[in-house]
């Protein structure tokens, strides 16, 4: 009797099982971009102790069995035309659109991936105190289709480390986008912004009514 009892508790345990599993506690998010802005952390920044090799990149990507760096598999992602891929990775062909200064590339090699916001920036803003893995996670991430952005190397290295308050794509129209994308990036992330970057991000947000920003924290 005591067996059978312990037998029908065992099953039912088993049975509620699967009503115990829980949702994903970092669940994407949509604000419009004036309360996603409102919701960034404000700090000051120091660049003290950055060096760019403190985040390791490009590494083998999200897929280590197909032969490519997170840099080529961003391309062939971003491709408008897909490049074909040969031995080693190789890319040929293919076409891309820069969308910071509205231009068609037909070569993988005049493509920069731009880190939406810099490694540096990153850095100040709170990356200091992550750990190695953390800020090669961040260098390599593939988990938002706008933390990593195939752009003409003209523009990226135009762009450099600046914040927004600093620069923004020489398409006028395209700064509603490229802000969202920048915010969404910094919450996504856990990164601050100082007073004179969140006042330049305020002054775009007025003349993006309609803009939203989805992200999805990194635990």
């Amino acid at each position: 009797m005591l067996n059978s009892v312990l037998r029908g508790l065992a099953a039912a345990s088993l049975a509620v099982l699967p009503l115990t599993v829980s949702t994903p506690v970092h669940a994407a998010e949509t604000l419009s971009l004036s309360e996603a802005i409102a919701t960034l952390s404000v700090a000051d920044e120091s660049r003290e102790g950055y060096t760019r090799d403190a985040f390791r990149h490009w590494n083998t990507g999200d897929d280590p069995d197909d032969g490519c760096s997170t840099r080529n598999e961003v391309l062939i992602d971003e491709a408008v035309e897909a490049p074909a891929v040969g031995p080693r990775c190789r890319l040929s062909g293919g076409s891309w659109w820069s969308y910071y200064d509205q231009v068609w590339v037909t070569s993988a090699s005049g493509l920069d991936i731009d880190h939406m916001v810099p490694l540096a920036e990153a850095w100040d803003s709170g990356a200091f105190a992550w750990s190695a893995q953390r800020r090669e996670a961040y260098a390599n991430d593939q988990g938002a289709a706008t933390s990593l952005v195939a752009v003409t190397a003209r523009s990226n290295r135009a762009k450099a480390d600046q914040d927004p308050g600093q620069w923004l794509p020489p398409a006028a129209g395209v700064h509603c986008r490229y802000v969202a994308e920048w915010v969404g990036t910094k919450l996504r992330w856990a990164l601050s912004a100082d007073q004179a970057e969140m006042a330049a991000l305020a002054e775009v947000a007025d003349g993006c009514p309609e803009q939203t920003v989805t992200y999805e924290p990194v635990p």
